[in-house]
């Protein structure tokens, strides 16, 4: 540091931003709750696993190993409540709900709410709020087949499918549940009016998710029971989010019915009142419960809104005007109400996500922010481009070039490019300094992370785009960014990857079999089968690509000519598989499968499992390992040497 940067080859640049850097000390926060002068939030901790522990005022609050988490639509979210001083939450070990009473871990230890189901984790609840009376708990809880419980009778719905419902667990550890809400497919966001008199929650069937057709729903909330059942509104297609209650007792809610997610206020038990305007977004893709966007601050609301790939905080003032929060941010997260203020998840370009309170006294960080010992010039700062792509079109990306204080590109070479594709699909990139995208610029490498065609963030037409289209608008996207930029000259169009998880995997895998753009790629736990995704996976999914494929079985013929396994005759790039064996959203049948036929064809691969891993990588070892085997296939595919000490990786066909 402090001297003038050198050229030096793109790839084999040393860089303090290691793999290992990547989890030493992490500790991403997640969902925040104020309790009065109190803060509450979760984070999650490589190092421990993937541990998620939740603390309060900085302090850890639960019992040690304790890992709060919960299983419902598998991908959690909303795991747990404070209030009163009590924490309400989820073990991960058993689905089943505790309560902490305010003396902390050491004052008598948890209590089961819940009863102890018939098949280990057949139980799991999410997304609860305590009545006012401190009587019950409010959530979702998803029965599956043989659980059982008060309620339930034998668990499960039709068709051997989970059961999802709004439950209310009694506080008192009695263990007593009664069911408010069952019949629809899924529940969310059940909340209760200030006078504990009334429930709202949304509600949606197959083949719907909840930013697709939604509904919001109104009862009347006794003891333990609901009546005056009522919907909010008749309309169709379209995605509510976040039903809130104001100190009133008057509702909000965020819904697109004019083609952007947008505040709103429920006027009587009718119709809504649009509060928000414009070519921006208060929600986000609900893949998991507990997400808040907007928080009431006396009479103003205060917001998170994304506006041309990033995020903003606003307040929406009594009369209507709306005013900019000015701070240094460019995602927010996990709203809520504190003081004049609110606290909230903050990141930025050149600060990790952390717990912050934001006022009239500026920006105060409450959580450990991890010092990594870096100076600014290691962290990219991208540049949002729209570009053209298939059927006259464009799609966004954001584009990072590589950055380093010791070294530059030299003259006459052009840097390699990796395209980075989101999961979901529907989804959109993270809009905040990421380290596993710093590891690939400090190296040399741009890095362009792609908004493609059916992303959120960008109104519903766009986030409906990929309808019928998935497995071809999305790669379109990718090999157009791809294209692009080399031809503008900031890449090297022979040193040209692709990498991507979930369904994400899914686009680099039907990216390197249906077109001969890209010279390598990385699939984490990609989908290589659409019809064997159809018929073997969890219940909240389970009718996904009737919207972005076609019916199953019906247009059958369409899976196959999606699905890379079926055609991986055309296959002949070089490609990298990572895949956990306990993963029960894409079965990791799919990319041995996919890896056995590489190998049959001769095609340069390598495969690695973890058998400690589910549907994303939690542990720290593993997430090392899988960037490293990243790191090194794409040395021995470009033909550079890394300045990293790396493990070696065995390449079939190399």
């Amino acid at each position: 540091m402090g001297g003038l940067a050198t050229p030096a080859p793109c790839g084999g640049w040393e860089s303090p931003i290691t793999a290992g850097l990547l989890v030493a000390g992490a500790a991403a926060p997640g969902e925040v709750v104020v309790e009065g002068d109190r803060v509450w939030w979760s984070e999650s901790r490589p190092d421990e696993g993937g541990r998620n522990v939740v603390l309060r005022d900085g302090v850890e609050a639960v019992p040690p190993g304790t890992n709060v988490r919960t299983l419902v639509h598998e991908y959690g979210g909303g795991a747990w409540w404070a209030f009163d001083g009590t924490l309400v939450y989820s073990l991960y070990d058993d689905q089943r709900l505790y309560r902490l009473d305010p003396d902390g871990p050491a004052g008598g230890g948890p209590v089961a709410l819940t009863p102890e189901p018939g098949v280990l984790r057949g139980l799991r609840y999410a997304d609860g709020r305590p009545t006012p009376d401190g009587c019950w708990y409010v959530c979702v809880r998803e029965a599956h087949p043989g659980a059982g419980g008060p309620g339930g009778g034998s668990g499960g719905g039709p068709g051997g499918e989970p059961a999802n419902e709004i439950v209310a667990v009694a506080l008192d550890g009695s263990q007593r549940v009664e069911v408010l809400v069952s019949g629809p497919d899924f529940v969310s966001s059940p909340r209760i009016s200030p006078d504990g008199r009334r429930l709202a929650w949304i509600q949606w069937d197959h083949p719907n998710l909840p930013w697709d057709d939604t509904e919001l729903w109104l009862a009347d909330l006794g003891d333990g029971v609901v009546s005056g059942v009522r919907r909010v509104g008749r309309g169709h297609g379209e995605s509510f989010f976040q039903p809130e209650w104001r100190t009133d007792g008057v509702l909000h809610v965020v819904t697109d019915r004019d083609g952007w997610w947008h505040l709103h206020l429920l006027i009587g038990d009718g119709s809504l009142e649009q509060l928000t305007f414009g070519e921006f977004e208060t929600a986000t893709a609900q893949w998991v419960f507990g997400l808040s966007r907007y928080a009431f601050v006396g009479d103003e609301i205060w917001f998170a809104r994304r506006m041309g790939g990033t995020d903003g905080l606003a307040v929406l003032r009594p009369d209507g005007g709306v005013d900019e929060v000015g701070m240094d941010a460019t995602s927010i997260g996990s709203v809520a109400a504190m003081g004049g203020g609110v606290v909230a998840v903050v990141a930025s370009w050149s600060a990790e996500p952390a717990v912050c309170s934001i006022g009239s006294g500026g920006v105060q960080v409450l959580s450990a922010r991890r010092d990594l010992g870096l100076d600014a010039a290691w962290f990219p700062l991208p540049e949002a481009v729209r570009f053209p792509t298939s059927q006259g079109e464009e799609a966004h990306a954001l584009v990072y070039p590589p950055t380093s204080p010791d070294h530059v590109v030299p003259d006459g070479e052009r840097p390699p490019l990796i395209v980075l594709v989101h999961g979901g699909p529907t989804g959109s990139v993270r809009t905040h300094l990421q380290l596993s995208i710093a590891y690939w610029t400090s190296r040399g490498f741009v890095v362009a992370d792609v908004d493609y065609r059916g992303s959120t963030g960008y109104g519903r037409p766009y986030r409906h785009r990929l309808r019928n289209g998935w497995g071809v608008l999305d790669v379109d996207d990718c090999v157009a960014v791809a294209l692009f930029l080399a031809e503008r000259g900031g890449v090297d169009g022979m040193r040209l990857a692709i990498r991507g998880g979930s369904a994400g995997g899914f686009t680099v895998l039907s990216a390197l079999t249906f077109h001969d753009v890209f010279a390598a790629g990385a699939s984490r736990y990609g989908v290589a089968d659409l019809a064997a995704l159809a018929a073997d996976t969890h219940k909240f999914e389970a009718r996904y690509l009737d919207r972005l494929v076609g019916r199953w079985p019906e247009d059958e013929a369409v899976y196959t000519a999606r699905s890379p396994i079926h055609h991986t005759d055309r296959l002949s790039t070089p490609m990298l598989l990572l895949q956990g064996a306990e993963d029960p959203i894409v079965p990791p049948d799919q990319s041995r499968r996919m890896a056995e036929a590489l190998r049959s064809r001769g095609v340069p691969c390598a495969y690695v499992e973890f058998p400690d891993e589910g549907h994303g990588f939690r542990k720290a070892s593993n997430i090392v390992r899988a960037l490293e085997a990243e790191l090194a296939f794409f040395a021995q595919r470009f033909g550079f040497v890394p300045a990293d000490d790396l493990p070696p990786l065995a390449v079939d066909g190399f």
